[in-house]
């Protein structure tokens, strides 16, 4: 054989009687040269936890009960606790209403052998299983392997997601922080918008005066230079008429019409009063002339 150590087993008999019938079965047996196989003790128990400590190490375990119902009951508690704490389990049965004096050694050899041959079959009809079993772990190593390599490239990507959503919420902070400025800033466009609708709709309101040349208009309307504004300024202050303004060479009205009108009004009184202009304010400052003259 190659193997260094010998296959070794243990067998669990229910008493000491049992522990002679084995013993004596096993002068005449070569398990060691047959099977490289070394029975290294027999152990008479029937207390499940003295069995575990007492196989602990074994390949093999033999359970040697009886045939009969109780015998059949211990084997199967044996078994139940013993399945996880060895290579293998298997029972051995001892012949039923057997007597130790003249119990024949041959047939506990035969069954010894038996038993160690069924365990080698059970082990073979295994095998596949085991290389079944080998596949499924090289393949679940390798899958951890990919796993693992998964894992990390995910805890790069989220170490990188995390960096990118903390860049993000700064983002978000600032353009929360623009947001509401630019909405301080509407508000007040509002306001201010409000103010001059309401400033405009009081100004479109009133009644207001276009401005023109006095010396432009002078001679549109009667093509000729207007040479002496002091006489105008003069009898406009005077009359003081409604919706006219005149001054620093300019002429305010509510239309060019009206101004136009007013300047033919001033020119009237030239042309009828430029002799005794100077009567004229006299009786101006003296109040003793009548605007509503230059009406009738």
């Amino acid at each position: 054989m190659d193997a260094i150590n010998p296959i070794d087993v243990r067998i669990i008999v229910e008493g000491a009687s049992d522990v002679e019938i084995v013993s004596r079965a096993m002068q005449n047996i070569a398990l060691g040269a047959e099977y490289h196989i070394t029975i290294s003790s027999i152990i008479p128990t029937t207390n499940p936890e003295i069995a575990k400590k007492a196989v602990q190490g074994a390949d093999i375990v033999l359970i040697a009960t009886d045939v009969d119902a109780p015998g059949r009951e211990l084997a199967e508690k044996f078994k139940k606790c013993l399945k996880d704490q060895v290579g293998h389990v298997e029972r051995m049965k001892f012949p039923f209403g057997h007597d130790v004096e003249y119990m024949d050694p041959s047939i506990i050899r035969k069954e010894i052998k038996n038993a160690i041959i069924r365990t080698g079959l059970t082990s073979i009809a295994n095998i596949h299983k085991f290389r079944e079993l080998e596949d499924q772990l090289v393949e679940s190593r390798e899958n951890l392997v990919e796993l693992t390599k998964e894992k990390k490239d995910l805890e790069i990507e989220n170490q990188n997601l995390s960096s990118l959503n903390k860049e993000l919420s700064d983002s978000n902070e600032k353009l929360s922080d623009k947001l509401n400025i630019v909405q301080d800033d509407l508000r007040n466009a509002k306001n201010r918008h409000a103010d001059i609708k309401n400033k405009y709709q009081f100004i479109k309101s009133k009644q207001l005066f276009e401005r023109f040349s006095l010396s432009e208009l002078w001679k549109e309307s009667f093509d000729e230079e207007l040479n002496d504004k002091e006489q105008i300024y003069f009898i406009s202050n005077e009359f003081k008429p409604e919706n006219i303004i005149i001054g620093q060479d300019y002429i305010a009205a509510a239309t060019k019409e009206d101004a136009k009108e007013w300047l033919k009004i001033i020119r009237a009184v030239l042309i009828f009063y430029d002799s005794k202009i100077e009567d004229l304010k006299e009786e101006f400052t003296d109040e003793k002339f009548n605007p509503n003259l230059l009406k009738e």
